[in-house]
Order: structure tokens, then C-alpha cells, then sequence
């Protein structure tokens, strides 16, 4: 199998592994509630093949300074969430959507624009998560009553081309626009967005907001992973340094479900 073969095979493989695992996350907002839900479809899986498939085409010192780029823009994607779910109680979806949208592109803008070391990054993660969290926590503590769930025949695949597309295209373009726009990119929304469309139109306004607003405990997952690419890709290979990330966003999951199913009570996201 030729380089081009085996670039193109692979990532067609992440692409659709990536739809099918978000796809399922909002199958399972129907059955299993709020947080199970948001905390699947908040794993790294469409930035983590974005990763993979780069990672095939680009050098270790390549991806750790796209890991900069993405946990600097994941402060964008910590405020896209919030304002969705700010925005979505009351609002349209195009309303909430279009306006989170808006936010994470001039906070991305922004940031691009800012040189960005690796603590300082982390301190804006921390900072932004911190507020998103307080000014969401009425959401994950009410109860709205959801919509009829209408079962339409392009919901389902909508979504998996939206995310199938998404990992396509952040790999071609990673070859023009430098490893930290990359990094930057590979975080846009678009798994989070085709997630919001299809439970918006399912289950209703409220209730999706209130699946969104769990997702921001679980985002803080992807801090210790972007950390772990950005800092081991060199010394480790990138390789290693993508299976480290993946191994502490699971653990911090499992930490989340294991803290929730035995201290619920004590629980501040409900």
C-alpha cells in the first residue's frame, strides 16, 4: 500500500469512527440523561483523529505545536458551550447556535492574535472553564421537559457527514495554514454543533441546553490531554504522546462517572 493509499484509507477509518461514536452520544441523551450524554460526545474524538491523521503526514515538533493551538482555542470551546446553553432556554436554534458560533470565532480570532506559552494557556483554560461552570450551574440543576422526539430520516447521517467532513478537511488544510492554526482549527465546534442541531430538533431548546451545560465539566478533560501532546510528542514520539492524551481524557471521565454514580448526592452539576 502506497503512502497516498494508506493516508486516505486511514483517514476515511477515523472519519467514520469519529461519527459513529458522536452519533451514538446523542442516542444516548434519549436514554441514559444529560451527563452520560454530554460527557460521551465531549471526548476528543473528532480534534483526537484529527490528530491521528496528522500525525501520519507531519513531524513530532509539528503536532506539539498544534497541541498549543488547541488548548489555547479549547478556551473558545469551553465559551462556545456556555453561551449555546445560555442562549438555547429561550431562544431559537438558530438564535443559540448561531450566537455560540459567533463567540468561539472572535475568541479564536483573538487568540491567534496572542502569543501563547504553554502555562499561560493553561491558565486561561482554567479561568474560562471556571466561569462557564458558575454561570451554567442553574441549567444542570433545573429540569425542563423535553419535546416529542421526532425521528427524521437525515438526522443520523447529517450528523455523521458533518463530523466525517470535519476530519477531512482540518488533515488537508493542516498543510497550509502552520501546526498552531492547526491546532486551533482542529477544536472548532463541529462535532458539539452537528451534537446541538440534531438533540435541538429532538429533544427541544431547554433540554439540549441543559445537556450542554454538563459537557463543561467533562471539556476539562481535554486540558491534561492537549498537555500531554504538546509536552511528549518530542522527548516520546508523537505516537506515545497521542496515547498518554487519550489514556488522561479517559481517566478524567472515569473519574467524572465514577464521582457521579457514588456521590451523586454531593453532586454541584445537577
Amino acid at each position: 500500500m502506497s503512502p497516498s493509499e494508506y493516508f486516505w484509507l486511514s483517514l476515511l477509518l477515523k472519519a467514520a469512527l469519529t461519527s459513529s461514536i458522536i452519533v451514538t452520544a446523542s442516542m444516548i441523551v434519549e436514554r441514559g440523561g444529560p451527563f452520560l450524554g454530554a460527557m460521551i460526545a465531549s471526548l476528543p474524538t473528532s480534534v483526537g483523529a484529527a490528530y491521528i491523521v496528522m500525525a501520519v503526514e507531519h513531524l513530532p515538533d509539528f503536532i506539539s505545536q498544534s497541541a498549543l493551538g488547541s488548548l489555547t482555542a479549547n478556551a473558545a470551546g469551553v465559551t462556545f458551550a456556555a453561551v449555546y446553553a445560555l442562549l438555547a432556554r429561550r431562544n431559537s436554534l438558530i438564535v443559540g447556535l448561531g450566537g455560540a458560533l459567533l463567540i468561539w470565532f472572535v475568541c479564536a480570532w483573538g487568540l491567534r492574535h496572542v502569543d501563547f506559552t504553554l502555562w499561560p494557556a493553561v491558565a486561561l483554560n482554567i479561568g474560562v472553564a471556571a466561569v462557564a461552570i458558575w454561570a451554567t450551574a442553574n441549567l444542570r440543576r433545573a429540569t425542563f421537559p423535553r419535546a416529542a422526539v421526532v425521528t427524521r430520516p437525515y438526522d443520523i447521517p447529517l450528523r455523521a457527514a458533518a463530523v466525517s467532513a470535519f476530519v477531512i478537511i482540518v488533515t488537508t488544510i493542516s498543510h497550509s495554514i502552520g501546526a498552531f492554526s492547526s491546532g486551533v482549527f482542529a477544536v472548532f465546534p463541529i462535532a458539539m454543533s452537528s451534537f446541538i442541531v440534531i438533540l435541538h430538533n429532538r429533544i427541544g431548546g431547554p433540554a439540549t441546553s441543559n445537556v450542554i451545560a454538563h459537557a463543561q465539566v467533562p471539556m476539562l478533560g481535554l486540558i491534561p490531554a492537549f498537555l500531554a501532546v504538546y509536552l511528549f510528542s518530542v522527548p516520546l514520539g508523537k505516537w506515545w504522546a497521542l496515547a498518554i492524551a487519550l489514556i488522561a481524557s479517559l481517566l478524567w471521565n472515569a473519574a467524572l462517572w465514577t464521582w457521579r454514580t457514588q456521590f451523586a448526592a454531593k453532586l454541584p452539576m445537577d
